[in-house]
């Protein structure tokens, strides 16, 4: 069993950075990859980043490249998203997922092993 906690979450100005932070319970997180997908109100859930078990490899959209950098602390049990140049449209609840297996870009989400509550991330213009 895995439990996720995200948080980090918040209101900022178009332009600025937040970092979230996924917090992991159990005993066996360093074998899972870690994602982080987000919903904005009235459209459909979507892959933002993921990171291997061992950290070695990070995915991102093509929407957030250059932009955001998922990091993991295996010693804290602790995945991190780092979002700089925040834009509007980058408005959602973030949610931080677990899986056995690669996430992978084109994740629609289905088939994840564990969710997160989710942390809102809301940026102003």
């Amino acid at each position: 069993q895995v439990q996720l906690v995200e948080s980090g979450g918040g209101l900022v100005q178009a332009g600025g950075s937040l970092r979230l932070s996924c917090a992991a319970s159990g005993r066996s997180f360093t074998t899972y990859a870690i994602g982080w997908f987000r919903q904005a109100p009235g459209k459909e859930r979507e892959f933002v980043a993921s990171i291997s078990w061992g950290g070695g490899s990070q995915y991102y959209a093509d929407s957030v490249k250059g932009r955001f950098t998922i990091s993991r602390d295996n010693a804290k049990n602790t995945v991190y998203l780092q979002m700089n140049s925040l834009k509007p449209e980058d408005t959602a609840v973030y949610y931080c997922t677990a899986k056995k297996s690669l996430i992978a870009t084109n994740s629609n989400g289905d088939g994840m092993d564990y969710w997160g509550k989710g942390t809102l991330v809301t940026v102003s213009s």
